[in-house]
């Protein structure tokens, strides 16, 4: 039986050593040299196995299926073997090798579990008093410290400027790159953002534009929003952000109800033209497995009319009237003008963003922008820091 195992793409360190095995009916019991006691049933065991059977080599994905192993699956032995790994003999004679550092890294007793949790990145929430992180575009290009340095304040604050961008069209797809591949829409891969006569979106006006996600309208809105000065000799069209995750989570302590209920209860957003029409309906604030919001979806000049019980209409119009009241309050608002060879960075999917009218006569005005979804962000954050 060849019991070698193959090892996670990632690296996890010893943290505390094996020093003893129990066999229980169900499961092993295994000590730690800390004190720690965790268990590991039969079945998650074999589950688990990482030998070249179990797993395919090249791919490091498993080829074991569970429902294969029989559900009262039992070791006839089990122990530490000389290198400190959990041996497992199994009843019908295939062989399982642990990691300590992999098995503690995926114990799931209750003291490991909340540990995990409480290692988890947390957002950094905001208001109007914060200190934007501001990155040199050279530096990002060229230094990979620096690089995540950047992905990280995108992953835990949302908002974020880089400066010394080169004002040439298309720029932006060279330092996009540098995270992932871009996501096209129907806006194309770049978007030019402009004043002009026949606009598909109030973006491409000149007037004011109230605080939004972008492209509510999808079933996933995209998690990076890139916007990347050319020109902007216009009056006014300053940028205005506030943390949604910030608003919910003060509509969360001041206003229960008002929170529940933009939990609860899906708002139709529409993104109607010639030549497409996206629909989405969904709660304007999401919460993740533990209850933290996850997700901001927000553009009312994108919403269908509410369609609710009538008995929940009243409520929806009060929360969402209190959302939008607290959009506009100072103590949240962040307001800076874009300058040529500076681009925002942000995360679509928390970070609401608003545009000041501006006055074409007074001058031009021209960004650039594009999408990356959050997943890529969070994969290349993983990638460097192996």
């Amino acid at each position: 039986m060849n019991t070698s195992a193959f090892a996670d793409f990632r690296s996890y360190p010893l943290i505390s050593a094996l020093v003893a095995v129990q066999p229980l009916v169900d499961r092993l019991q295994v000590q730690w040299a800390d004190g720690r006691s965790s268990p590991f049933h039969h079945q998650w065991l074999r589950d688990n196995c990482a030998c070249s059977e179990c797993v395919y080599g090249v791919t490091r994905e498993q080829v074991l299926e569970i429902v294969d192993i029989p559900a009262d699956v039992v070791p006839n032995t089990s122990f530490i073997d000389p290198k400190g790994c959990l041996y497992v003999d199994w009843h019908d004679g295939h062989e399982s090798r642990f990691d300590p550092g992999w098995l503690r890294a995926h114990a799931y007793d209750d003291e490991s579990r909340a540990e995990r949790l409480a290692a988890k990145p947390r957002s950094q929430l905001w208001n109007a008093e914060l200190s934007l992180p501001i990155f040199d575009y050279q530096s990002v290009m060229e230094d990979t410290p620096t690089l995540l340095r950047w992905l990280l304040a995108l992953r835990d604050v949302g908002l974020t400027q880089v400066r010394g961008v080169p004002t040439e069209p298309d720029s932006l797809v060279l330092i996009a790159k540098r995270i992932s591949f871009i996501r096209e829409s129907n806006f194309g891969v770049l978007f030019n953002v402009r004043s002009k006569a026949d606009a598909d979106s109030n973006a491409y006006t000149a007037f004011n534009l109230p605080l939004h996600s972008d492209l509510p309208t999808r079933e996933l809105q995209p998690g990076l929003q890139f916007l990347h000065c050319l020109v902007n000799d216009a009056k006014g069209g300053e940028s205005i952000f506030v943390d949604g995750f910030a608003i919910a989570d003060a509509l969360r302590e001041e206003d229960p109800e008002a929170f529940r209920n933009l939990c609860e209860i899906p708002v139709e957003f529409r993104n109607k033209d010639r030549h497409s029409d996206y629909r989405c309906l969904a709660p304007i604030i999401a919460l993740d497995s533990s209850g933290q919001v996850s997700e901001i979806r927000m553009a009312n000049f994108l919403r269908g009319p509410f369609d609710a019980p009538a008995a929940q209409m009243p409520a929806l119009y009060r929360a969402y009237r209190r959302f939008i009241a607290m959009t506009r309050e100072e103590r949240f608002r962040v307001i800076a003008r874009l300058n040529p060879g500076e681009m925002w960075c942000f995360d679509n999917r928390r970070t609401l963003h608003a545009r000041n009218a501006f006055d074409p006569t007074t001058g031009a005005r021209h960004f650039q922008g594009c999408y990356i979804d959050r997943d890529e962000l969070l994969s290349r954050i993983l990638v460097l820091q192996r």
